[in-house]
């Protein structure tokens, strides 16, 4: 069911940062486990981030550790996806989903999806 929203996309020259956030309006997130997926074009789409219900445990794909930073913020029932020092391969539509824990989660077993929001690094 596509009932999150993204926003927070754009264009941003490498090296740039954007914060993506992931929201609804339908019911709080606190319930879920958030996690962040891409799809750049030709390419399947990719685990790139998830947080727990709790916010204590967050976990982060290889080729955006150290860079990327996932938080939730329960009062405005948003999760955030700081995306610093971004690179041209950082280029994808970005996703956020929600699941019951991040170990199970993945885009076609979501219990909640977004539409996306477009991020394009580029110079």
């Amino acid at each position: 069911q596509l009932q999150l929203v993204e926003s927070g996309g754009g264009l941003v020259q490498p090296g740039g940062s954007l914060r993506l956030s992931c929201t609804t309006s339908r019911f709080t997130l606190d319930y879920y486990a958030i996690g962040w997926f891409r799809q750049a074009p030709g390419k399947e789409r990719e685990g790139v981030s998830c947080i727990s219900r709790s916010g204590e445990t967050t976990n982060y794909s290889d080729s955006v550790k150290g860079r990327f930073t996932i938080s939730r913020d329960s009062a405005k029932s948003t999760v955030y996806l700081q995306m610093n020092s971004l690179k041209p391969e950082d280029t994808a539509v970005y996703y956020c989903a929600a699941d019951r824990l991040c170990r199970t989660i993945s885009w076609d077993g979501a219990i909640y999806r977004g539409t996306g929001t477009q991020v394009t690094v580029s110079s």
